[in-house]
């Protein structure tokens, strides 16, 4: 039985709404083409692999460095869990302070590092993937979520992915896959389903490919936002505005998912 959506609440509905339909960044979808030189020294930088492995390392760093103790303060509760039910407002307005706050360690970052160029690249990377990780985790904190299980981890992965899409099919796909993790999360608040050794493997595997694609789609969404970050005499310009730009679309999308799950754990909806 669904509960009736506040006027508040209908608004976000409509706000997520927008948001599943926006177009990804132009930023991304542009500068590739036009930098094609640049893009190809930056990807020697940005790795595959190193991406790869940098998600893994920079989850668990996002996670340990992802404290609870001003959330719970200034949403006057003793526990995450009950802004899982408390007020949706307040969650986001507790995420937008989060939000504010990585937009401007990100902004500033990137322009401290983006002054060397390559040699600043090397080291902007891990710090903004572990940026964008660990305001994931903390947005969802504000609305009651904390990482505890696999589905936890793979729904933190996924807006990723959604946020660090380069058109609009990774996207979708990206949608998709959060939506049935949504689902999977939903049934089990309330029954955790016993699972065969057999469905341990798949699911492992597919967690591998999982990573994997995700690592090959960060590797050319950063890529092409950070080519003219090479160039020394305007790359703390470019840096500063980059890592900016992405902390922002990747909140959003922390913030967006975020709602949409608290609404269905809420019985507000089935989907948006």
């Amino acid at each position: 039985m669904e509960h009736k959506l506040n006027n508040y609440e209908e608004r976000q509905v409509e706000f997520i709404k927008e948001w599943k339909n926006q177009e990804p960044s132009a930023v991304s979808q542009g500068i590739g083409k036009a930098l094609s030189p640049l893009t190809w020294i930056a990807e020697k930088v940005i790795p595959e692999a190193a991406i790869r492995g940098l998600l893994d390392f920079s989850s668990t760093i996002a996670e340990w460095l992802t404290d609870t103790s001003d959330i719970l303060r200034d949403g006057k509760v003793t526990s995450v869990e009950e802004l899982k039910t408390k007020d949706l407002k307040l969650s986001d307005e507790l995420a937008n302070e989060v939000h504010n706050w990585a937009i401007g360690i990100a902004t500033v970052e990137g322009g401290v590092t983006g002054t060397t160029g390559l040699p600043g690249m090397a080291a902007d990377i891990p710090s903004i993937i572990t940026l964008a990780l660990r305001t994931i985790h903390k947005i969802g904190v504000c609305y009651g979520f904390e990482v505890k299980t696999k589905e936890d981890r793979d729904f933190i992965r996924s807006i990723m992915a959604t946020s660090g899409a380069n058109d609009m099919g990774e996207k979708l796909a990206a949608l998709a896959t959060l939506r049935s993790i949504e689902v999977t999360i939903a049934k089990q608040t309330w029954k955790r389903m016993a699972e065969t050794a057999a469905q341990k493997q798949m699911s492992k595997e597919a967690a591998i490919i999982g990573l994997k694609s995700l690592a090959k789609q960060l590797g050319v969404n950063l890529t092409k936002r950070k080519a003219l970050q090479t160039i020394p005499l305007i790359g703390g310009a470019v840096g500063a505005a980059v890592n900016g730009k992405f902390i922002q679309d990747v909140g959003w999308a922390a913030r967006r998912a975020s709602q949409e799950r608290w609404l269905i754990e809420n019985k507000k909806i089935i989907a948006v």
